[in-house]
């Protein structure tokens, strides 16, 4: 049996992150929302071909590969000093790798239980559960008041998160982190419905060669 050749997946899924990375520093929408939270998504769509296409075992493989490229940039990232601090706080590092390798994971674990359905739900589920993980876990671990065991130095760097706003900028008064999640949580959602046609097209071209 011929090996699978994951690594134009592993290429992709690497890009993805590296990009994100990257592109997270730049705000939309007076910073509702970064250039990153349309690049991120991105991720469930190649581990979903994976999937698709080899099997979760070669999806983790790939999922892997994305968690070992965010922990170098993040890495990268703290060495790099702004004016109020590291490019990438310790709480923001520890919460993308978590939130990244959770909801990947769960994405691959919900996609193989729903393979055998319509062509388009274990890809729209799974990339909808994990969606909202990712969001939950990353948000609340990088700058939930309530998480208390980073300590103080860790804490400075995202207390601006904790100022109370208009919740969508037009609600009731909560913490800025939980309109900037429910923010990105869209993004990701109408992402996952967008990709479900290059999810067709490419899954059909690589079965097909």
């Amino acid at each position: 049996m011929t090996k699978p050749n994951i690594l134009p997946g592993i290429l992709a899924m690497a890009t993805i992150v590296v990009a994100s990375n990257v592109l997270v520093q730049f705000l939309l929408l007076d910073g509702l929302l970064t250039w990153g939270a349309f690049t991120y998504p991105l991720a469930f769509l190649v581990n979903d071909v994976m999937n698709r296409v080899y099997g979760p075992a070669q999806a983790r493989k790939v999922v892997f590969a994305g968690f070992v490229t965010g922990v170098i940039c993040s890495l990268i990232g703290s060495q790099i000093m702004l004016e109020f601090g590291p490019a990438v706080p310790l709480r923001i590092a520890i919460a993308s790798g978590t939130a990244f390798l959770v909801a990947q994971l769960m994405d691959v674990a919900i996609f193989d239980r729903l393979r055998d359905g319509v062509w388009w739900r274990a890809p729209l589920a799974s990339t909808i559960v994990g969606s909202i993980l990712d969001t939950v876990i990353f948000f609340t671990l990088a700058f939930a008041a309530f998480v208390p065991f980073y300590g103080e130095a860790a804490n400075a760097a995202i207390s601006w998160a904790w100022d109370p706003v208009p919740f969508m900028t037009v609600g009731g008064m909560a913490p800025l982190w939980v309109t900037l999640a429910f923010a990105d949580w869209l993004v990701k959602l109408s992402m996952a419905l967008i990709a479900l046609i290059p999810f067709r097209v490419i899954v059909s071209r690589l079965q097909a060669a």
